[in-house]
């Protein structure tokens, strides 16, 4: 019984860090996203105006960033790079492949690949910014991507830029992992990208973070 108690202890303190961590990598997003406006006078927007990965350069400056960890393609014949890479195969030691919200399967981690930064609190900041007719993600990992769970929805969350330059929580309407009967947050699904549309409901449910699936 002791055990048990312990145990619960301990994973009802991860789970708190755990939101913690998501209202203050939401902060931390938002407050670069302000930043380069002042100093730019412009938005950063959906308008199909950035080039590939310009997204992560023009944040980048607005983050305390202790480690740039580039783009993480994986080209023909070549491994991945960056932190997180975005295959299989190309992992740095210690580092745990990502899986969905249920755990069920990897995650497509070429949503997350186009820039990479690890801050000096040991969040990372990850882009998704392929040309003019894609969407804008911005994605947080807010332990750290050598501490675990490491699966979106849990401690992975995404977020949206729209065209007026607003950043939206993934799953919030009108993002792209937005679905009324919670598809993209759901304990159940094998899809691989089940998790991404959880950041909303993690920002507004109470009882999000004590409920996540085993």
């Amino acid at each position: 019984m002791a055990a048990l108690t312990l145990l619960s202890l301990v994973q009802n303190n991860r789970n708190k860090e755990l939101q913690t961590g998501l209202k203050k990598g939401y902060s931390v997003i938002s407050q670069a996203l302000d930043m380069y406006q002042a100093d730019t006078g412009e938005r950063i927007k959906d308008d199909g105006s950035l080039a590939n990965q310009e997204l992560g350069k023009n944040l980048k400056k607005y983050l305390k960033v202790i480690k740039d960890c580039g783009y993480a393609y994986s080209g023909e014949g070549e491994d991945a790079k960056g932190c997180i890479p975005n295959d299989s195969t190309s992992r740095e030691e210690g580092v745990a492949s990502y899986k969905t919200y249920n755990g069920r399967t990897s995650m497509k981690s070429q949503l997350f690949d186009d820039s990479q930064f690890i801050l000096n609190d040991g969040m990372i900041i990850l882009t998704e910014n392929i040309g003019e007719d894609n969407p804008l993600y911005i994605s947080v990992d807010v332990n750290g991507y050598k501490k675990r769970p490491n699966r979106l929805g849990q401690d992975l969350f995404m977020f949206q830029i729209d065209e007026n330059g607003k950043l939206l929580p993934m799953g919030v309407k009108n993002t792209d992992y937005y679905d009324e009967n919670d598809s993209y947050c759901s304990k159940n699904s094998s899809s691989n990208v089940n998790g991404a549309g959880c950041t909303y409901k993690a920002l507004t449910e109470d009882d999000f973070f004590k409920n996540l699936p085993k």
